[in-house]
């Protein structure tokens, strides 16, 4: 695979089955650097063929009405998301909303009326500005995130719970007006009222989490019926009983687990398998409902499937085996579920009666496959995955640190790996101790004293197996690479492990101190993986101690720092300040910046971005290990 691969590439996405079973409509997008967009189409299909129900270019998120007979999803009108309604048997698509900021959420109503959606809107003082009003008018900011990565800035704006007509004749109606926030609704079977969350804590927006809330249609009465936890995601099931994706501590790290309300109390369903049921590494947090049983979606070790939860607990574990189960959707006894493993972008697959069939592919690529293994690092079992290009010959190295910490490596399609095992290197991936898919103890290892040894650890004793079970790897052409966390990781071992030949330190935590102030997540991490909280007395003390950019002085790699310019997760700060540390110490080094991108550029960034990101990388690798 080539970086200029990504123009054309295409990819199933967001399967909804019809209530029926008989068909799945799903996305498909394209990646389009002519354009520099990703163009988006709602198709149908079944095990038979499928072909296109919309017109696009910016059409996602299909959810089929009750009765089937109508298609409810998001299209992009002027860059926002308005909720669009279209006949199940084609013709003309209605958009029903027009949202200052658009939709982000909604759910049909059980009698298919009416639609609950999640928008955002202006608050009143800056509702009727234009655009070149509010890029000059002066941010009055009173409480943080006042900015968040992929989403912009929030002052200025509220997203509530709305109540829609399904034939947009009637104006929606603002079910949760005032100051908070609250996202995903969920009906209640009875449609009188509807779930959702909301963050109700004066000093909320020093830290995250949410309380459950149930809002009266008729009386428009509004009430918390499940304390503040780290709660997610809320669904009803068809028998009324109202179901969650979290956990009722907010420590962080940990892993979403369903639960079920039961009165007033939450009964934990899969924490018993100590497995998470949605993370940042295999797709957003949902549950879905057919033949009396919740099904979520599970990862493990690298793999990502989907298990059908009974009352009692226990599990059937549905799609299982080396691969990524990234979306998923489930009626009438019919699964369709969106398929990656290291040779496959995703196949869509519809199954029914245990035989599952291809709905939708994507595109074809020359791809290599990935060679799995398992090391022990200090008594603890670690993940591996090598890519070799092809041939006999000895290649240079390539070690890449995923992000999170709480994110994981595995058996999906990564189009990184995939590019640079083009370009002739050998690719090696682990994951480390705090990243996903072992479980709650696993994940937390590396928070307070375990940050930057237990890792470091880990990915030491990965690359020493993977040299020894792939003599064609160049022990003495390795280059280190890592994106957010990753970028922490790779900055935090070039300063003190000189047998890097090369690294990439993309978009890091490189500067905890700052990092606190300027992070729209600085509230919190910094206490939850440092160990130190804001006003704590030796938290700037502890922050520098754990922050690559205090032993920068100390690095000899030759190292590229990548950033984008409207990263809120990370912000360029961390690496405008690690460059200049580089350039002190004498370090050869560059700073590619791009702008307009935020934290997730190199993942959904504009695809020219993508591609450019692609050719600096490996420029930088070649002129160090080629």
């Amino acid at each position: 695979m080539l970086p200029d691969d990504l123009n054309g590439l295409t990819t199933p996405q967001m399967p909804a089955v019809h209530p029926s079973g008989d068909r799945v409509a799903y996305v498909q997008t394209i990646v389009d650097t002519d354009e520099d967009r990703y163009h988006r189409t709602i198709w149908v299909g079944d095990e038979h063929g499928a072909s296109q129900f919309t017109a696009g270019p910016g059409d996602s998120t299909p959810k089929w009405s009750p009765d089937g007979t109508r298609l409810a999803f998001l299209r992009t009108v002027v860059k926002i998301p308005q909720l669009a309604v279209i006949p199940a048997d084609g013709g003309e698509a209605k958009v029903v909303t027009d949202f200052d900021l658009g939709v982000t959420a909604f759910e049909w109503s059980p009698d298919g009326s009416r639609l609950a959606v999640a928008a955002t809107t202006y608050i009143d003082e800056w509702k009727d500005l234009d655009d070149e009003e509010r890029a000059r008018k002066p941010r009055r900011v009173t409480s943080v995130p006042y900015r968040f990565d992929n989403l912009g800035w929030l002052h200025d704006r509220k997203s509530h719970i709305w109540l829609v007509g399904a034939d947009g004749a009637q104006e929606a109606r603002c079910l949760t007006p005032g100051d908070l926030d609250e996202k995903s609704p969920t009906w209640h079977p009875d449609g009188t009222q509807i779930a959702y969350l909301s963050d109700l804590r004066d000093d909320r927006s020093l830290d995250f989490g949410a309380s459950v809330l149930l809002v009266d249609l008729e009386s428009g009465e509004r009430t918390e019926i499940l304390p503040h936890g780290g709660w997610s995601f809320v669904r009803y099931s068809p028998d009324a009983d109202l179901h969650l994706l979290g956990d009722p501590e907010t420590d962080w790290p940990s892993i979403t687990t369903l639960w079920r309300l039961d009165g007033t109390e939450p009964t934990s369903l899969t924490a018993h398998l100590d497995r998470a049921a949605s993370s940042l590494a295999i797709g957003p947090a949902y549950i879905e409902f057919d033949s009396g049983l919740a099904h979520v979606m599970q990862e493990d070790s690298g793999m990502g499937g989907v298990v059908a939860v009974h009352a009692d607990g226990t599990v059937d574990h549905l799609i299982t085996g080396p691969q990524v189960v990234s979306e998923f959707s489930i009626a009438a006894g019919v699964s369709a579920y969106v398929s990656k493993t290291p040779t496959d972008p995703g196949t869509l697959f519809l199954a029914r009666d245990g035989e599952g069939a291809a709905v939708a592919h994507s595109s074809e690529l020359d791809l290599v496959d990935a060679h799995h293994f398992t090391t022990i690092s200090e008594g603890t079992e670690i993940d591996v995955w090598v890519y070799l290009p092809p041939g006999d010959g000895p290649v240079p190295v390539l070690l890449n640190i995923h992000g999170g910490p709480a994110s994981q490596y595995g058996f999906g399609f990564f189009d990184e790996f995939q590019v640079y095992a083009g370009a002739g290197y050998g690719v090696i991936a682990c994951n480390p101790r705090g990243s996903a898919g072992k479980g709650r103890d696993f994940v937390r290892d590396v928070i307070h004293d375990g940050w930057g040894v237990v890792d470091v650890a880990d990915v030491n004793a990965a690359i020493g197996a993977a040299l020894e079970r792939n003599p064609r790897l160049d022990r003495d052409r390795m280059g280190i690479m890592g994106g957010s966390y990753g970028g922490f990781l790779t900055a935090w071992i070039i300063a003190t492990d000189h047998r890097w030949k090369s690294a990439v330190v993309e978009r890091g935590l490189l500067s905890y101190n700052s990092f606190a102030g300027t992070s729209d997540i600085g509230g919190s991490f910094p206490r939850f993986y440092a160990g130190a909280d804001h006003g704590d007395p030796d938290a700037e003390r502890v922050w520098r101690e754990k922050s690559p950019l205090t032993r920068a002085d100390q690095t000899t790699t030759p190292t590229l720092v990548v950033h984008a310019e409207n990263d809120f997760r990370c912000p360029i700060e961390q690496s405008e300040r690690y460059f200049m540390a580089l350039l002190k110490a004498g370090v050869e080094t560059e700073f590619v910046r791009f702008p307009g991108e935020g934290h997730e550029m190199s993942r959904s960034g504009k695809p020219r971005h993508r591609i450019d990101r692609f050719d600096a990388i490996l420029d930088w690798h070649d002129r160090h290990l080629h």
